[in-house]
């Protein structure tokens, strides 16, 4: 069996030249064409010596995902659907600014966390996706984006772990996974621009404090126990206390001097002002001194089997205001993407049906949008 290339960091690389006989300047090279550059074909890799790249070819394969579907929305959002074997599939999502492209990337298919008012979640899950699965969603986006855009260019300059899943709970194949869209050789990214979120798992919070720290986004959602044990069922296991303090320990190594706090706003669940007033005391005096944080306030995007609505916009409005006021910087999230289901929440739009994914991947498989050239989808199989 030959070994996905896509399945290491530098250091993994490194080994593997080793392996054949390489130093690990040959590994900084090959890592270059793969990440840098969008190879696929090792006889593209031309300052590779040539018994180099015939070991390659029999030892080794550059293995995306195949892409099932890509839809893309009016307001340039584009969302990807790719298949993961065994009738799971996973997606990711481009989200163009002014400033920025964000690609909101996933790390499992499914999610075994459960929140009420995720859509992934009432999905259940399925399995963990390897450091390769994980990479091959920006892999494949940046060098789609190039082309589809004619530029040279880096497109993405920010990467989200808010897709499908719950990142540290696949830590063993997102921790290599950040360190390759880290490394110079690879995308080059600013750990201030790489963002894990996660509902909470503050073993492992710890651990990527640690092991490679990136900015952190923690799923909220409530201001106290009883409420964020119902939205969010991991709350029973790491209760707010234990959170926020894992919070703060993470500070003294993140690239940012706040945690980003996401707190979805749920019609008349979490969005009253007496919730404003609690959510103001928890991060302003939590163990005396508090949480460096912002607020992000995310409009939510309902789907039929959550039971729940979206708060009015006035009430979001005025739960900003209350927060604003008490000094805590607060932003309202745009909602992109909404009529293409790649708005934050519904992510596996395409497959809440778990029974269906097999069916749709096999009906879907050789079917690709219009906005992929034919060469591409030849390549991407």
């Amino acid at each position: 069996m030959t070994a996905n290339l896509l399945d290491f960091d530098l250091d993994g690389l490194a080994a593997f030249c080793e392996t054949l006989g390489e130093k690990r300047f040959r590994a900084t090279q090959l890592f270059r064409w793969i990440h840098q550059r969008g190879a696929r074909d090792f006889d593209e890799m031309t300052d590779l010596a040539k018994s180099l790249r015939e070991k390659l070819k029999t030892t080794a394969r550059i293995e995306g995902l195949p892409v099932i579907t890509q839809h893309e929305s009016a307001d340039g959002t584009i969302k990807w659907l790719f298949d993961v074997r065994d009738g799971n599939a996973v997606e990711a999502v481009f989200i163009p600014e002014d400033d920025r492209g964000t690609l909101c990337v996933s790390s499992q298919a499914g999610c075994a966390v459960g929140c009420r008012f995720c859509s992934t979640g009432h999905q259940g899950f399925s399995r963990n996706l390897g450091t390769g699965e994980i990479l091959a969603q920006l892999w494949f986006a940046e060098h789609f984006l190039r082309s589809h855009l004619k530029t040279s260019e880096r497109v993405i300059s920010n990467v989200v772990m808010m897709g499908m899943g719950e990142p540290l709970q696949n830590y063993s194949a997102l921790v290599p996974a950040l360190r390759v869209m880290l490394d110079d050789h690879g995308y080059g990214l600013s750990r201030r621009r790489v963002t894990v979120s996660t509902s909470g798992v503050v073993p492992m919070m710890d651990r990527l404090g640690q092991d490679c720290p990136v900015a952190l986004a923690v799923s909220l959602h409530a201001p106290n126990d009883d409420l964020r044990d119902n939205l969010v069922p991991l709350n029973r296991k790491y209760p707010l206390a234990e959170l926020l303090d894992a919070c703060n320990r993470y500070l003294a190594h993140a690239p940012r001097d706040f945690i980003t706090f996401e707190y979805c706003m749920l019609d008349g669940v979490n969005d009253q002002p007496e919730h404003a007033r609690q959510l103001i005391d928890l991060v302003r005096h939590h163990a005396g001194r508090g949480v460096s944080c912002k607020l992000n306030l995310i409009p939510f995007n309902p789907f039929p089997q959550s039971g729940l609505t979206r708060s009015p916009n006035t009430r979001v409005v005025a739960f900003a205001k209350l927060l604003s006021d008490a000094g805590i910087v607060t932003t309202v999230r745009k909602t992109r993407g909404d009529d293409i289901d790649a708005a934050c929440g519904q992510l596996a739009g395409d497959v809440r049906d778990r029974t269906r994914v097999g069916e749709r991947i096999a009906q879907q498989r050789t079917v690709m949008l219009k906005q992929v050239p034919a060469a591409d989808v030849a390549k991407e199989r």
